[in-house]
């Protein structure tokens, strides 16, 4: 698995502690098209992703 930089995003851990703040709330709008993203999201398990759906209420990919 490659190092991506969305493991310890500052902008998903500011999500994660106030999902309702603006940075939260631009963060979660910015994984639907963040390339990032997409390849971090791509490299997990199917475990781990159905996690990462759940958490995040994320459909896409």
């Amino acid at each position: 698995m490659e190092n991506y930089k969305c493991t310890n995003c500052p902008m998903r851990t500011k999500y994660d502690k106030n999902p309702k703040s603006f940075v939260g709330r631009f963060w979660r709008w910015h994984i639907n098209f963040c390339p990032g993203w997409k390849g971090y999201f791509s490299s997990l398990s199917p475990t781990e992703k159905a996690a990462l759906r759940d958490k995040y209420n994320f459909t896409k990919y």
